[in-house]
């Protein structure tokens, strides 16, 4: 879904004045700010709850942009980005001086990406900078896919004369980019998502200040209890949420997905609609495999239930 021009430039000129704006990609929507503002930044965690030593995704509209923000040092770094950008994958690098501690989390590293995603990258071509943007959740829910998520979340913490939601439509990977460390000899995976890309999926131990957004435990939780099972699926009083082959005719089916893409369309949008519904419990079949959204989805599963 395009937006209107006269839309994105007013969205362009809230970043330029430090005000917040929710935008979709083409993974999940996000809240961004004016990645070079400290103060337009330290408001996306206020409103979102996070702690502020999570790091937060600087956006781009292209590659020509990288060298503000990071220092590549390996030759597969490049390659790998003209391969993937823009699209559904972060890639974690050495900070630039331009690159703020509040939006790296003080830590020597930044996490940068072009997402693909009209609505996104007319924004970020009309803002001209980047823009540090995490999904636009309160911290630990489920991720937003749709406008409405937004406005129902994060609604009530936004100022309507500074900030604003673009409304792009559903979205269409479901879940968030798939993030990879660059900064050592060979790529390495530290989040799955819709690409793979490296070593494999990498749980590194984890204190209050994680190296990545989404990588703590407990994560993109609804209201209600998650449980995963593969077998004994209760008839009555819980959600259901699998891939349609594994769930019975029967229960509260809040996910019945026709294939390992719509299961990640549709993840998050269930696990809010659980909670709409006042479910006390969910019961989620996570899907088998190696595919990267199987293991994306599982990824996000564990965490919902660890929450």
């Amino acid at each position: 879904m395009p937006a209107d021009p006269q839309h994105i430039r007013g969205a362009a000129a809230r970043l330029r004045a430090g005000g917040l704006v929710a935008m979709p990609t083409e993974t999940v929507y996000g809240i961004g700010a004016d990645a070079s503002n400290e103060a337009a930044v330290r408001r996306i965690f206020e409103v979102k709850g996070r702690p502020a030593d999570h790091p937060l995704i600087v956006h781009l509209h292209d590659r020509s942009q990288l060298e503000d923000w990071a220092i590549v040092d390996h030759d597969y770094v490049l390659p790998l980005l003209d391969a993937e950008w823009p699209g559904p994958l972060t890639v974690v690098l050495r900070r630039a001086p331009q690159a703020l501690d509040v939006v790296t989390g003080g830590q020597d590293t930044v996490a940068i990406r072009v997402p693909n995603h009209p609505v996104a990258l007319d924004l970020l071509a009309e803002f001209g900078g980047g823009v540090a943007q995490p999904s636009a959740n309160r911290f630990g829910r489920p991720s937003p896919t749709s406008a409405a998520h937004v406005i129902e979340e994060l609604g009530p913490h936004l100022d309507p004369d500074r900030d604003l939601v673009l409304d792009g439509g559903d979205t269409q990977v479901g879940l968030e980019s798939t993030i990879v460390d660059c900064t050592g000899p060979q790529p390495r995976t530290l989040r799955p998502g819709a690409v793979s890309v490296g070593t494999g999926s990498v749980r590194e131990a984890q204190s209050t200040a994680p190296r990545v957004p989404g990588a703590l435990p407990a994560h993109y939780s609804p209201n209600a209890t998650v449980h995963l099972t593969t077998d004994g699926l209760p008839a009555t009083g819980v959600g259901l949420i699998g891939l349609r082959a594994d769930l019975p005719d029967r229960g509260s089916v809040l996910l019945a997905a026709a294939d390992l893409q719509a299961y990640a369309q549709g993840l998050f949008a269930a696990l809010r609609r659980a909670d709409a519904e006042g479910l006390a419990v969910v019961c989620a079949v996570p899907p088998s495999g190696t595919e990267p959204l199987a293991v994306a989805i599982r990824d996000r599963l564990e965490r919902a239930a660890a929450g």
